[in-house]
C-alpha cells in the first residue's frame, strides 16, 4: 500500500524542447521557459534545448519569453511519469517597442491573416470533451458556428453552409476524408478518422481563410500532431466506445521519430448484441515519421487509412418496425481510403519554403437488393466508384521587419471512375440509371498574401489573392474566372480591446461525383451544361476582449452570399442542403444557377481558469436559405437559427477531472412526403422508402435538440506508466429527438399491403403506414487508457 502511494504521487515528469526562430529555424540561446502559472523555470542553451525535470504529471503551458522576441505561450501539454514529452517553441520577432500600447501575451492564437472567424483546441480541451468520446470530428461540432445533426452523424456544418464545404489539413498535408463511412463527395460519417492521440492543437477557421488554403466555401480545418519522442519509445493502448487502439512512439536514430497507431472497431460484435438492424467494422492506421537532416532542413511524412465493412443483421428474429424499415432500404456499404504526403521544409535567413506532395485516394461500394434476396433479378441499386488525387504545392513564406510575405502555387492529377446501376422513379415512370464513368481532370492554383503591421502594430492588415482553375471544362479552366480577392484587419484599441474585420470571395470546385456524372447514353451532362466552379463572398467583423491573460471574449457578426451553386434538375432544389446522409453526394444532373445566403452573428466566451473551471460558452444566430425553382429563398436543411453549447472542465484533487457539456440545436426545416408517388409500387420497390415532395421543399420544421453528456476522469501515474479511467455519458436525461417520422408499405407482420393486387404492376398501390420516429438514449462508455 506504502508503494502504490509513493507510485501514484511520484513526480518524475519530464519536459524536453527547442525553442527557435520561427522565420529561420534558428535556435534562440538563454531564452527564458518557465511552466505557465508558476515559477517553475528554465534556460536554454547555445543550441535553443531546454528540459524540465521531477514535474508533477498532469496538464501543463509552458511561457517563453526572450529579448528580441514576442512572449509565447505553448498550447497544453500532458505530463505523465511513463515518457518524456518533447515540446517546440517557435517565437516571432519584435520588430517594434511600444511606448504607448502593450500587447499582451495570451494562450489564444490571433494571427494577422485571419483575425476573425480562428478558434483554437489544445489537447486538454479535445481529450476529455464531454460526448467527444476522444472523437476530434465530434469535438468540432461545440465550437462555435458549427451545427450538429441529430442523426449523430460528424458532418462539419459551419455558419449555415453545406457538409460539403470544408477543407481539412493535417500538418500541412490535405486531407479529403475525416470520417469512417464517409459520404462520397462530402466529409461526414459516423466516426472519426484521426487517432487523437496524434493531436496536439486544432485551429480552425469559419471565415478568413488564408490564401494558401483553397478549396472551401465554409471552414478550414488545420489538424496539428505532436512532434515524435526523441528519448525512448513508449506505447499507448486504449479501450473506448468503439473500438481498441495502440499507439508507438520513439525514435528511430538521432535525427528522426516515428509514431504509429492502428486501431480496431467492436461496432459489428456489439451491434449485432444490441440487435441493430446493421452491423459496421472498421479499421486505421496512422503515422508520423520526420527527420531533421540539420537545422536548416526537416522532412515530415504522413499516412493515414481505413477499411470500413459493413452489412445488414438479417438474421434478426423477430425484427420490429423500425428494424423491418431500416433492412428495407438501407445498401451495404464498403469503402477503404488513404492518404499519404510529405512535406519537406528549407529554412533560409529570414523565411522558409515548403514542398508538400501527397496522394489520397477513396475506393466506395454500396449494392442493394429488393426484400435483400441476393439474386441479380432483384438488384435495384449498385454502385463502384473510386477517386483518387495526385497533389503538390510550393509555399515560400518570407519576414522582412514587420512585413510577412506568403507565395506558393499548386498542382493536382486526379482520376475519378464510376459504375453505377439504380433503378430510379422520375416524372412518374421508372427507369434506370446505368452508366460507366472514367474522368481525368488536371487542377492548379497560385496564391500570394501580404500582412504588415503599422503604427506600432496597432494597426495590421492583410491583403491575400488567390486563383484556382481546372482543366475539366472551359468554365472552369480561366483561373481569372476564379480571382479570390481577400483582405483583413485588426486594430487595437486598447491593450486588452480588438476591432476585427475580414472580406474575402472563396471558391469551390464541386465534387467528382458531380463533375463526373453521365447519362446512360455516357454524356458528361453537366459539363454539358456549363458547370462552374461554387462562389461564396464573406463579410465578417466582431469585436474582441481579452480580460485577463486566461480568458477572451469575443463577438462576431458574418454574411455570406453564394452564386453558382449546384440545383438539381430532377429535384429542382440547390444541392447545399444534401450530403449530410450516408452513401453519395452530388451523382446526379445539375446546373450551376442557384444562389443562397447565409447570415447571423456569433458570441464566444472562453476563461481557461475561472475559479478553477475551464468554460468555454458560445451562442450562434444563423440564418440558411437558398433560391427555388422560382427564384425565391427558402430555408435550407441548416437553418438551425439558434445554437448554444456550454462546456465546463474541472479539474480536481488527486488526479480526478469532471466535465460536462450542454449543446442546444434549433429544430432543422424539413419536407413532407410526396404520398402519391410514394405509393406506387414500382416507386416502393425501386427505393425502399418515400419519396420526398420537392414542391413543398422545407415548409416544416423538426422541434429544437438539446443534450446533456458528462465525463469524470480518474488518472493513475505510476513509476513507469500511467493508467486513465473515465466514464462518458452521452445525453444524460434521455431526451428524445424529433426526426420525421418514416413510412413503410409493411403490416405489423412485416407482409407488405397492396390495396389493388389484381391491376397490373405499374398501377398498383401500396398501403402506406406511418412508423413514429425518434432518436435518442443514455450512452454510457467505460473507457481504459494506459500508457507505458
Amino acid at each position: 500500500m506504502t508503494w502504490l502511494a509513493l507510485s501514484i504521487f511520484a513526480q518524475s515528469g519530464k519536459i524536453e524542447g527547442r525553442i527557435f526562430d520561427a522565420s529561420n529555424n534558428e535556435p534562440i540561446p538563454f531564452a527564458n521557459i518557465v511552466i505557465w502559472g508558476t515559477q517553475v523555470g528554465s534556460t536554454s542553451d547555445l543550441d535553443g534545448n531546454f528540459s524540465f525535470t521531477g514535474l508533477e504529471p498532469g496538464y501543463v503551458r509552458l511561457a517563453a519569453t526572450a529579448v528580441g522576441y514576442k512572449k509565447y505561450i505553448s498550447e497544453d501539454v500532458l505530463v505523465t511519469n511513463a515518457k518524456s514529452v518533447y515540446l517546440e517553441l517557435p517565437m516571432e520577432e519584435q520588430t517594434v517597442q511600444l511606448e504607448t500600447v502593450e500587447i499582451r501575451a495570451s494562450p489564444f492564437r490571433r494571427m494577422k491573416e485571419s483575425p476573425v472567424s480562428m478558434r483554437s483546441l489544445d489537447i486538454s480541451e479535445i481529450e476529455k470533451n464531454p460526448g467527444g468520446n476522444r472523437d476530434i470530428s465530434k469535438v468540432i461540432q461545440s465550437l462555435p458556428g458549427v451545427s450538429s445533426t441529430v442523426s449523430f452523424r460528424n458532418d462539419v456544418i459551419v455558419r449555415g453552409g453545406g457538409a460539403s464545404e470544408n477543407t481539412f489539413y493535417l500538418d500541412d498535408i490535405e486531407i479529403p476524408n475525416l470520417n469512417h463511412f464517409s459520404t462520397q463527395g462530402a466529409s461526414g460519417g459516423p466516426v472519426g478518422i484521426i487517432n487523437v492521440d496524434f493531436i496536439r492543437e486544432v485551429d480552425f477557421y469559419s471565415g478568413a481563410f488564408p490564401a494558401s488554403r483553397g478549396d472551401a466555401l465554409s471552414s478550414v480545418i488545420e489538424f496539428k500532431q505532436i512532434e515524435p519522442n526523441r528519448e525512448n519509445w513508449n506505447f499507448k493502448a486504449a479501450v473506448g466506445a468503439s473500438d481498441l487502439a495502440l499507439t508507438a512512439n520513439g525514435p528511430v536514430s538521432e535525427k528522426s521519430g516515428l509514431i504509429f497507431s492502428a486501431r480496431r472497431s467492436y461496432l459489428g460484435f456489439l451491434f449485432d448484441v444490441l440487435g441493430l438492424p446493421f452491423l459496421p467494422t472498421y479499421n486505421d492506421a496512422q503515422f508520423k515519421y520526420k527527420h531533421r537532416f540539420d537545422k536548416k532542413n526537416e522532412l515530415t511524412i504522413i499516412g493515414l487509412g481505413a477499411i470500413d465493412q459493413f452489412e445488414l443483421n438479417t438474421g434478426l428474429e423477430d425484427p420490429d418496425d423500425d428494424q423491418r424499415f431500416i433492412l428495407g432500404y438501407l445498401p451495404v456499404n464498403e469503402q477503404w481510403s488513404y492518404t499519404i504526403g510529405a512535406r519537406y521544409r528549407h529554412f533560409r535567413d529570414k523565411g522558409y519554403d515548403t514542398w508538400v506532395i501527397s496522394r489520397n485516394y477513396l475506393d466506395n461500394r454500396s449494392y442493394k437488393y429488393e426484400n435483400n434476396v441476393e439474386i441479380d433479378s432483384m438488384k435495384t441499386f449498385d454502385y463502384k466508384s473510386a477517386e483518387a488525387e495526385n497533389k503538390v504545392r510550393y509555399e515560400h513564406v518570407n519576414r522582412l521587419n514587420s512585413w510577412r510575405i506568403n507565395y506558393g502555387a499548386g498542382l493536382e492529377y486526379a482520376t475519378y471512375s464510376n459504375d453505377t446501376y439504380q433503378q430510379v422513379f422520375i416524372r412518374d415512370s421508372l427507369r434506370e440509371i446505368n452508366y460507366n464513368s472514367d474522368l481525368e481532370v488536371a487542377n492548379w492554383n497560385a496564391f500570394g498574401q501580404v500582412s504588415k503591421g503599422f503604427f506600432q502594430d496597432q494597426l495590421t492588415l492583410s491583403l491575400g489573392i488567390r486563383m484556382d482553375a481546372s482543366s475539366y471544362s472551359k468554365e472552369m479552366s480561366n483561373m481569372f474566372e476564379q480571382f479570390s480577392p481577400r483582405f483583413s484587419a485588426s486594430y487595437m484599441l486598447t491593450e486588452n480591446w480588438f476591432l476585427n474585420f475580414n472580406t474575402g470571395i472563396y471558391y469551390q470546385r464541386p465534387p467528382y461525383t458531380t463533375l463526373g456524372f453521365r447519362n446512360n447514353d455516357g454524356v458528361l451532362v453537366n459539363k454539358a451544361n456549363g458547370l462552374k466552379y461554387i462562389e461564396s463572398d464573406h463579410v465578417v467583423a466582431g469585436l474582441e476582449f481579452l480580460p485577463d491573460e486566461n480568458s477572451r471574449i469575443t463577438v462576431e457578426g458574418f454574411y455570406k452570399y453564394y452564386r453558382d451553386y449546384p440545383f438539381s434538375v430532377d429535384d429542382s432544389v440547390a444541392i447545399a442542403s444534401k450530403g449530410g446522409d450516408f452513401g453519395t453526394f452530388g451523382d446526379e444532373e445539375v446546373i450551376s444557377k442557384s444562389n443562397g445566403r447565409a447570415y447571423g452573428f456569433e458570441v464566444l466566451a472562453r476563461d481557461k481558469n475561472l475559479k478553477g473551471f475551464n468554460i468555454i460558452l458560445s451562442y450562434t444566430f444563423v440564418r440558411s436559405e437558398f433560391e427555388d425553382k422560382n427564384d425565391e429563398f427558402i430555408p435550407s436543411r441548416w437553418d438551425n437559427k439558434h445554437i448554444l453549447n456550454l462546456t465546463v472542465l474541472k479539474s480536481l484533487p488527486r488526479n480526478w477531472d469532471v466535465g460536462a457539456k450542454w449543446r442546444f440545436v434549433g429544430g432543422t426545416p424539413y419536407t413532407p412526403y410526396d404520398i402519391a408517388t410514394s405509393e406506387k409500387r414500382p416507386a416502393w420497390d425501386a427505393r425502399g422508402r418515400a419519396y420526398l415532395d420537392y414542391d413543398r421543399y422545407n415548409i416544416l420544421r423538426l422541434g429544437n435538440f438539446h443534450q446533456l453528456d458528462i465525463r469524470v476522469d480518474k488518472q493513475y501515474f505510476f513509476d513507469k506508466w500511467s493508467l486513465n479511467l473515465y466514464l462518458d455519458i452521452q445525453n444524460l436525461y434521455n431526451f428524445k429527438a424529433d426526426e420525421q417520422d418514416n413510412l413503410t408499405n409493411l403490416d405489423e407482420n412485416g407482409n407488405p399491403v397492396i390495396i389493388n393486387p389484381d391491376d397490373p404492376y405499374s398501377q398498383q398501390l401500396y398501403e402506406l403506414r406511418r412508423i413514429q420516429s425518434e432518436s435518442g438514449t443514455v450512452l454510457p462508455t467505460v473507457g481504459v487508457i494506459v500508457e507505458f
